[in-house]
């Protein structure tokens, strides 16, 4: 194992180093919910676009729900 640490001592930190990271990205999405206004950013970027792309790229995510 690296720097020579018993495979206990690898497991344990590398469980308590996952948990922190799910506990710290749910904490996220809980207190700034950053997919609430995603479908506002999706249109602004589509503007950018040509209209024959654009409407294409609308259809299609409309047809898989991420667009209203």
């Amino acid at each position: 194992m690296p720097a020579g640490v018993t495979w206990g001592q690898y497991l344990s930190f590398s469980t308590a180093a996952l948990l922190s990271m799910l506990a710290g990205s749910q904490v996220v999405h809980l207190h700034y919910k950053p997919l609430e206004d995603i479908h506002r950013y999706i249109n602004n970027e589509l503007k950018l676009l040509p209209d024959n792309v654009q409407e294409q790229i609308r259809k299609e995510l409309k047809e898989e729900g991420v667009l209203k």
